[in-house]
């Protein structure tokens, strides 16, 4: 099974890839569980905090034990690397994919630092997509009071497809997040921003490689819709899925406050985290 050509059916089809992220065991069998009952391709991502927790060598043994005992589409991306020397660690250790999140330095540092992610990622394993982002729209994943500083969620900040065709050649870059009104968690007091569809059009035409949306939390059903249906391949989820397990974790521990044996306390939070994904993967499969 190869990521590449499962993003390109994707597209074929006019659908996208659901990508979630996990920091525990729990989080990587919802998703599983989601992906596989809907019969859906699906996309594990760890940052580079998570890396640190669940473990770098350990979050691929555990993904490529799902992929190969049930032969299913389930792949394992480094999400938001900051460093090229973490690239290498993800494409060493096996991963499928890995972000080079750039998107807050100048350009002409962001694409020095992705072409050489390109070229020193590729030089471990050819077959490793490597992902950059054009435009800053925050980082954390998490309830947001408001919107994060420097976050381009206005028009006149949105990546530009002239500019993102020129990135895509100078880097050789596989996959591209681009800013078009998207931004990194949920806003706690209003709804996100409005996606612009149009922009989301011409960056794919232009730039000529698949589209990532990141930051896809918070965002509603007829913009998702309308993004893949213009050229988003990919959508990444977390703070959904962080906030259905911290809720529903915070119930199950008031309820069983005598409970400390983490398996009877940790399967509703699971369950809630599989719930949300499902729902998101129909929406994104048009199931």
């Amino acid at each position: 099974m190869n990521l590449r050509d499962v993003i390109k059916e994707s597209e074929e089809k006019k659908r996208a890839i659901g990508h979630f992220n996990i920091s525990n065991v729990e989080a990587l069998h919802a998703i599983f569980n989601a992906a596989k009952e809907l019969d859906v391709p699906v996309i594990v991502g760890t940052s580079e905090g998570e890396r640190d927790f669940v473990g770098v060598d350990q979050a691929v043994a555990l993904v490529r034990s799902l992929r190969e005992k049930h032969n299913f589409p389930i792949f394992l991306n480094a999400d938001h690397t900051y460093s090229v020397e973490r690239v290498e660690e993800a494409a060493r250790a096996g991963y499928d994919a890995a972000i080079i999140d750039g998107a807050d330095l100048p350009y002409e540092e962001n694409v020095a630092q992705a072409r050489q992610a390109v070229e020193r990622a590729k030089a471990i394993n050819p077959d490793i997509l490597i992902e950059s982002e054009l435009g800053f729209i925050g980082k954390s994943s998490k309830v947001l009071e408001e919107v994060p500083a420097g976050a381009n969620i206005s028009e006149e900040h949105y990546t530009k497809p002239e500019e993102a065709a020129q990135f895509v050649k100078d880097t050789g870059v596989d996959l591209l997040a681009p800013s078009v009104g998207n931004l990194h968690g949920m806003l706690k007091h209003a709804k996100n921003p409005e996606l612009s569809i149009d922009r989301i059009k011409e960056i794919r035409e232009q730039a000529g490689v698949p589209l990532v949306l990141h930051g896809g939390s918070g965002i509603s059903d007829e913009d998702f819709r309308k993004a893949i249906e213009a050229g988003i391949s990919t959508v990444h989820i977390n703070t959904e899925i962080r906030l259905a397990f911290r809720t529903t974790l915070e119930k199950e521990l008031e309820e069983k406050k005598d409970e400390i044996a983490p398996y009877k306390y940790l399967k509703r939070p699971r369950e809630a985290m599989e719930e949300v994904i499902k729902n998101r993967l129909k929406l994104f499969s048009n199931l």
